[in-house]
């Protein structure tokens, strides 16, 4: 480095002090011209080259021209070659002469260095001759490191500012890497080298990386990074200090690039890490702003650093990432939104931090913002197509959850990421087999979206079907195997899902087809009308309907006006249309309805979506035949079920179920002797579900067999025989079907086939005797011109007579409600099918003349009042008496469904059919109610049954109450929509519209066998959440002020009596409380109901004597008292004791306790359940959390056990009876249970029993008893059973499996309960006060008395201190004798002889 001279005086040259020039160059001075300067100039650059630093005598002789070079003449000429020259000579100078400069002044040595930057320019043009001596230049300054002498100057910083700048302007894409390299050596050294780095001088250099400067001059950018990553050790601290005062101080005046803060933390950080170390901790701070705006810019500029492919910030710095993670919980939506766009970056660039993102993201998919879900979506699935392992099955499942998104944008992502997934890792195997199984279930997940109302959802389903699961321009081979594995891979779900795809675009076409049928007939007022409706019924089936119905009225006038259109459209929905005909003919299509001046056409969009869902892309006759072919290599063995991952029994089944229904929709394309000789095959194969479904494809698509394929038929019609006689009793429907649909002789068919079954049925081998009675019911009911004569006969001997009357076999004791298929008795099963005969029979006679219809539903109602033990021998099995119960029950929903049976229908009958809806058996309650609602919502039942739903409030498993409600806003939403498209409904009002089920539950509640005590609190309850259940659904809207009419009708029922008993005083009342009931929910519910009613509701006749003018009850029937419960829910307690075993039971129930309401010795007793009050829907929900705790019917039916202590120490368990159960208050009946009566009080009427049959109840087990027990809660929520009149005085009898009891205990004192009462509050009460308490989104639940041990053991000493043993006894009593009917097979009836039960319980 070049040093000042210690003497300040100027150094003289030897002698006189001339000048002295090199050898051959004259004087230089102002008198000559330029040209002859630069020539003199020249050769002193020469001379001073060709000098080194060890030539003293050189140095010493040219001293004076060096002095002389830095004049004002050389440093101001306007020559640029002369300044060049000079540059050259001066920094030639500062070599020779260092480390001490010849120049003393600092104002002199400035000038001169400044003057040397501004020569430095010239490096700018590469193409200059002068070029080399530039370079030459720049090489010597940083060879020597000149500028270094101007450290000791006080205003350096200029000099090395304009240097800087000079270098980062002239720098460009021409220079070499020499060029670079010397620029790089000049800068560095003098950042290396001084005693820091200034401001003014960093920003020269972090101008570069600001992404504007960077773009302009790329070069320049490079080589500040360059310098930068050789400067990092020194040039880090003024960065921090830099940062420091922006981003923590807050000083932007520091420095021009201060609103660049970010973006050059993000360079500086691509070029070294180890600039920025001192500057992260300060991001933190920034990151825990207040202002919204500022976060964001941190967050933006972190996502790139941590999101950066090499970056390792994560890890190195873990503070800072965890605070990172926090913005993902930002208040501010942009902010939640960058980070997750940063995710995606960061899950395909840093897979290992995905399990920290996996949890943020997961409450991001939830986010309230839409946008911000969207992108949660459009992050994991952007990875995932990447590369599947960078997303783990959590991730994936939220994307999956979000196809059920209440909103269609993030819908439509989540479904079209998740089918692009699957196309490309399961269809094309891009990843391999183990990653396509990984994602196996999206194909069954996609599917399922068409179980949703959305139109919207069930187009996009059937444009990733086609496009993505199975795409159509595949070829047909390829195509059908891609179809034919997917729909055998397919959980049960998905199948239907696909199924019904087909099936609603089959129906599409045929109203397309009738659409075009209408457009060939004359033009009428009718027609206009009719075509109107189709165009209405097929915009539903569009998205947008209401925009869909204008452009199908547009699309049905260019039908109209254009017959080639039709004709095209025509093909389209042909049934012999190939696939690759529908391409053409919708591409012709398309371009006839196309406006090329429309850049966007809404019209031609809409039509594009209804041509989709008709044309047949996937299935035509040489699809069938590529299926058929496939299903034939399974049979045989040569196909590729295994590498497809089914086995080939598997295969077999689905390829024939994928064949049935394809029969469904497209029977023309199966017509041709390959395919039927295939499916013969499939007829001889062991399989009992294939030769089923073979059965339904010659039945679906055989109406030409007769007529064409001869040989077809000689060889089906023995094998159709054969099944009808020996088949399984699905093969033998559908035979019996088969011969009915295909063959022109059917009735000798048939007659063949129901004379040798009628005259070998022989009651003593069931097994034998299922398959005949399903034929001859089909045979009965396609054919009952022929054979209903016939079947009178076996009717009146064999079915009823021999099958019904008489239990020859003893069942399986097993105390389970319900059995699966197999373990069901041969009898029963045949029992069944005789009731379903027996239905069969008379729908297809559709008359009663001979009163056959009045005996079969005596007997069916029989069947229900014996709980399905209809000879009382007590020799069938509970589960099997839950199957005829559920038969009886479905058989009068069948009849009803047919107008001549649904008239003689009583409403006693109507009742008891009703009631199986509570049977105590959760199968029998699950399939009844699905029976149930699909007559319904396919308008076939009449209006009245849709109350049946609101006796599913008492249903004790909260999934059959939720799918009830389903139930009910799908039929109501049914009957309104249908009512809207036909004008002609508007007549049948009293059958169609949903708000006239009113009079029916009204009547219904009355009759329920659990009201029995009109003013009873509890019971009041129970009526008004059955009735809320219903109300709240019709209520929901006030179209056409439905609510006055519901007030108005409920009104005009208390002016009526009621039909079934008009005389007698208490039925009528109990209809009135109900009544009273219902006015006060509809008034708690809706502000609008006292207004007028639209119109004057009409009443059913058949439940209420027309209104007496001369009758008005004005009475109010509810107490002030009894409102008071009903709208808080609370009952307050009575002053007496409850009985001993109330409280013992229910402590081991253990209910949660309410929030609002404290528990009290009266309403612990009590699990009544009452459903949200109109005017607060959030409260009253009083469940009992052992039926709460299982609200899966998967156990329902099943003996849970209960931890008990016998007195040898040991623990057993007891059965505990399953279903939900109810506490009784006092002096009321309880069902599984014994009340003890204080004494001197006398027993009040029995109660009908509602729940399964008696069984020992006991609160604690005791060694000597515990066999059989089973805790008792109360009154069971099960199935209800009906009774006559209560009788008081009947004789109490002893239930054959209830234990008795002892006659000393029924005599023990009330006292002594009183003090286990007591005892027993007080274990409670200490065990309240520890109790866990958790809540959820389904309210509040409380830990269950029973799961602690130290109450059990507590409670247990507590009876072994009273010395008293607790046990239960069940009595029932035994009416008099009464006549159902006399049915004699003479005169045409059946003779059924039966006793109502009356049961009674001993009540305190």
């Amino acid at each position: 480095m070049m040093e000042f001279p210690q003497q300040p005086q100027q150094q003289r040259p030897a002698g006189d002090g001339k000048i002295n020039y090199p050898m051959g160059v004259k004087e230089i001075t102002d008198k000559i011209s330029n040209d002859e300067v630069v020539k003199r100039l020249k050769l002193v650059v020469k001379t001073y080259m060709d000098m080194d630093q060890d030539s003293e005598e050189e140095k010493q002789q040219y001293l004076a021209l060096a002095l002389h070079l830095a004049s004002e003449f050389f440093l101001r000429n306007p020559n640029k070659d002369v300044r060049l020259l000079v540059a050259c000579c001066l920094a030639d100078i500062f070599r020779i002469y260092a480390p001490e400069a010849p120049y003393t002044s600092h104002d002199k040595l400035k000038e001169i260095f400044l003057f040397i930057t501004r020569q430095l320019k010239g490096l700018e043009d590469t193409k200059s001759p002068q070029f080399n001596r530039y370079f030459y230049l720049l090489e010597n300054l940083a060879w020597v490191k000149s500028y270094n002498i101007c450290f000791e100057l006080e205003d350096c910083n200029e000099i090395f500012i304009q240097l800087f700048k000079t270098l980062f302007s002239v720098i460009n894409n021409s220079h070499n890497q020499k060029v670079q390299m010397h620029m790089l050596d000049l800068m560095s050294s003098i950042i290396m080298e001084g005693d820091g780095v200034t401001q003014e001088l960093l920003d020269t250099i972090l101008i570069n990386l600001i992404p504007a400067h960077k773009n302009l001059n790329k070069q320049a950018y490079d080589l500040a990074r360059t310098l930068l990553k050789r400067t990092v050790q020194t040039i880090e601290t003024c960065i921090a200090s830099f940062f420091n005062q922006v981003l923590v101080m807050g000083k932007s005046s520091v420095s021009d690039l201060s609103e660049h803060v970010f973006d050059l933390i993000q360079e500086l950080f691509a070029i070294d890490p180890l600039l920025l170390v001192s500057v992260m901790p300060q991001l933190e701070f920034k990151l825990k702003s207040n202002d919204g705006e500022e976060r964001l810019a941190v967050v933006k500029l972190l996502a790139k650093l941590f999101g950066a492919k090499d970056s390792e910030l994560a890890t190195q710095n873990r503070p800072l990432w965890q605070c990172f993670l926090g913005r993902f919980n930002d208040i501010h939506v942009p902010v939640r939104l960058e980070c997750v766009k940063f995710a995606s970056h960061c899950l395909m660039n840093h897979p290992d931090l995905a399990k920290d993102l996996t949890d943020f993201l997961k409450v991001r998919s939830h986010d309230p913002e839409e946008a911000i879900r969207h992108d949660v979506i459009v992050t994991i699935i952007n990875a995932g197509k990447r590369d599947l392992n960078l997303v783990n099955d959590q991730l994936l499942g939220f994307v999956r959850e979000r196809m059920l998104d209440k909103r269609w944008r993030v819908r439509k992502e989540g479904m079209m990421g998740l089918a692009q997934l699957y196309k490309k890792y399961c269809l094309h195997h891009e990843a391999g087999k183990e990653t396509a199984l990984k994602i196996s279930w999206i194909k069954d997940k996609l599917l399922h979206i068409y179980y949703q109302n959305s139109i919207d959802d069930k187009l996009l389903v059937e444009k990733i079907f086609a496009q993505y699961m199975v795409p159509h321009s595949l070829e047909t081979e390829e195509k059908m195997k891609c179809l034919y594995y997917l729909y055998a891979c397919l959980d049960t779900n998905a199948v239907k899902a696909l199924n019904e795809m087909w099936k609603c675009q089959n129906m599409l076409r045929g109203l397309v087809r009738e659409l075009l049928d209408l457009h060939k007939l004359p033009t009428s007022e009718a027609n206009t009308t009719a075509m109107f409706s189709k165009l209405m019924t097929i915009a539903k089936n569009l998205p947008d309907p209401g925009k869909a119905q204008d452009f199908m009225k547009k699309f049905n006038q260019a039908l109209g006006e254009d017959e080639k259109l039709r004709l095209q459209l025509d093909q389209l929905i042909s049934p012999t249309c190939s696939c690759k005909q529908a391409e053409q003919c919708v591409r012709e299509i398309t371009r006839k309805l196309t406006f090329p001046k429309q850049p966007t056409n809404p019209f031609l969009e809409m039509v594009k979506f209804l041509l989709e869902r008709i044309a047949p892309v996937h299935i035509d006759s040489e699809a069938i035949s590529a299926l058929v072919k496939l299903l034939n290599k399974s049979v045989e063995g040569t196909a590729d079920d295994d590498e497809e991952g089914v086995t080939p029994d598997t295969a077999i089944r689905a390829g024939l179920e994928l064949l049935k229904i394809l029969s469904f929709t497209h029977p023309t394309a199966f017509h041709s002797t390959e395919t039927y000789e295939s499916l013969l095959q499939c007829l001889k194969m062991e399989d009992d579900k294939v030769a089923e479904a073979a059965i339904q494809i010659f039945r679906n698509t055989g109406q030409k067999i007769e007529t064409e394929l001869p040989q077809i038929r000689s060889t089906l019609i023995p094998v159709l025989h054969q099944k009808a006689k020996r088949g399984t009793p699905h093969q033998a429907k559908q035979a019996v079907h088969c011969i009915h649909a295909i063959f022109h002789n059917k009735e000798v068919q048939l007659a063949q086939i129901f004379e040798p079954l009628s005259r070998s049925l022989n009651a003593d081998v069931p097994e034998q005797l299922i398959t005949p009675l399903v034929s001859l019911g089909h045979i009965s009911m396609l054919a009952p011109d022929q054979f209903a004569s016939p079947m009178k006969s076996i009717v009146a001997n064999f079915i009823v007579k021999d099958l019904m009357m008489n239990d020859r076999s003893v069942g399986n004791k097993n105390g389970r409600l319900w059995t699966t298929d197999d373990e069901v008795s041969p009898e029963v099963l045949a029992k069944v099918q005789a009731i379903k005969l027996l239905v069969r029979w008379l729908l297809g006679m559709k008359n009663n003349q001979s009163k056959s219809a009045n005996s079969t539903l005596r007997l069916l109602s029989a069947m229900l009042v014996s709980e399905g033990d209809l000879t009382e021998q007590k020799k069938i099995s509970k589960s099997d008496m839950s199957r005829l119960r559920l038969a009886a029950g479905s058989a009068i929903l069948k009849l009803a469904q047919e107008p001549c049976y649904h008239d003689i229908i009583t409403p006693e009958q109507f009742q008891l059919c009703g009631l199986v809806i509570n049977d105590e058996c959760y199968q029998v309650r699950q399939i009844f109610a699905q029976k149930l609602h699909i007559a319904l919502v396919k308008l076939l039942l009449p209006l009245e049954y849709m109350a049946v739903f609101a006796l599913c409030a008492k249903d004790p498993v909260k999934e059959r109450r939720a799918h009830a409600r389903q139930c009910l806003l799908k039929n109501i939403s049914v009957r309104r929509e249908y009512i809207k498209q036909n004008p002609m409904a508007h007549e049948k009002l009293l059958s169609l519209l949903p708000e006239y089920v009113v009079p029916y539950m009204i009547h219904l509640l009355a009759h329920d066998p659990d009201f029995t005590k009109p003013q009873d609190f509890e019971q009041l309850r129970d009526i008004k959440e059955c009735l809320w259940f219903m109300l709240e659904v019709l209520m929901t809207k006030n179209e056409n002020n439905s609510h006055s009419f519901l007030r108005k009708m409920v009104e005009n029922i208390k002016q009526t009596k009621d039909a079934q008993s008009p005389d007698d005083p208490k039925a009528n009342e109990k209809m009135y409380i109900v009544c009273d009931v219902a006015l006060f929910v509809i008034a708690n519910k809706s502000t609008s109901c006292h207004l007028d009613s639209p119109k004057d509701p009409v009443l059913p006749s058949k439940f209420y004597t027309p209104p007496d003018k001369d009758f008005v009850n004005d009475k109010e029937y509810l107490s002030a008292e009894a409102r008071t419960v009903l709208q808080t829910g609370k009952i307050q307690p009575p002053p007496k004791q409850t009985p001993v075993l109330g409280t013992v039971n229910k402590a081991l129930t253990g209910t949660a306790r309410r929030p609002y309401a404290k528990t009290t010795a009266s309403d612990t007793g009590s699990n009544v359940s009452t459903n949200s009050q109109p005017s607060s829907p959030a409260t009253n929900k009083s469940r009992d959390a052992g039926s709460e705790a299982s609200e899966t019917g998967a156990r329902e039916n099943e003996e849970n056990p209960v931890i008990t202590k016998t007195g040898d120490g040991k623990k057993e368990d007891t059965p505990q009876a399953s279903g939900r159960k109810r506490a009784a208050p006092a002096s009321d009946g309880t069902e599984n249970s014994q009340s003890v009566n204080p004494a001197g009080s006398q027993p009040p009427p029995n109660k009908p029993r509602r729940g399964r049959p008696p069984k020992n109840l006991a609160g604690v087990a005791t060694p000597d008893k515990e066999t059989g027990a089973t805790r008792g809660g109360g009154a069971g929520r099960g199935r209800k059973r009906a009774a006559p009149a209560e009788d008081p005085a009947s004789t109490a009898s002893a239930d054959p499996i209830s234990s008795k009891t002892p006659k000393q205990q029924k005599e023990a004192g009330p006292q002594r309960q009183i003090d286990l009462q007591r005892s027993v509050k007080i274990v409670a009460q200490r065990d309240q006060q520890v109790s866990l308490k958790t809540y959820g989104s389904e309210g509040e639940t409380e830990r269950e008395f029973e799961s602690s041990p130290e109450y059990l053991l507590s409670l247990t000493q507590l009876l072994e201190q009273q010395g008293e043993t607790i046990h239960t006894q069940l009595l029932g009593a035994t009416g008099p004798n009464q006549e159902v009917s006399i049915y004699t097979p003479e005169q045409g009836e059946l003779s059924v002889k039966r006793r109502f039960i009356k049961t009674r319980t001993v009540s305190q």
